[in-house]
């Protein structure tokens, strides 16, 4: 185990969505804090029975969380839109050549559809930055 409480994969397959929009039919997840680089709080929300991610939820804002697709019951129905720091994916990860990729993370502002952007703001949350 290497002392760590949690070994994951190389990447997490994100669905960013309102919080009131998540509908749990089993289990209570339990939240952990995750020490990140910016100091921006991380919080974690795993399975209180295996310990597997649930959701994330970056900045504790409460409002919005990114959902780990492969915890849906079809999630095949949510393919990855972009792949984000790609800096340091391993060497074995690929990632398709026509897929939207970024180093690091983007500019909303010109990735999102205008329909994506106005759900956002409706939450009355700050813009993502990581």
């Amino acid at each position: 185990m290497y002392g760590f409480p949690f070994i994951g994969g190389p990447y997490a397959i994100n669905a960013l969505i309102e919080r009131s929009e998540v509908e749990l039919v089993a289990g209570e997840p339990v939240r952990h804090e995750q020490k990140t680089g910016s100091g921006k709080p991380h919080d974690i929300w795993r399975c209180d029975e295996c310990g597997s991610a649930v959701w994330s939820d970056y900045g504790r804002r409460e409002v919005m969380v990114f959902i780990r697709v492969a915890t849906l019951d079809e999630p095949e129905r949510c393919p990855p839109d972009v792949h984000i720091f790609t800096r340091s994916a391993l060497p074995f990860t690929e990632i398709p050549d026509d897929a939207r990729q970024f180093r690091t993370f983007y500019d909303m502002q010109v990735e999102w559809p205008a329909a994506a952007l106005a759900r956002f703001d409706a939450l009355g949350t700050r813009r993502l930055g990581v």
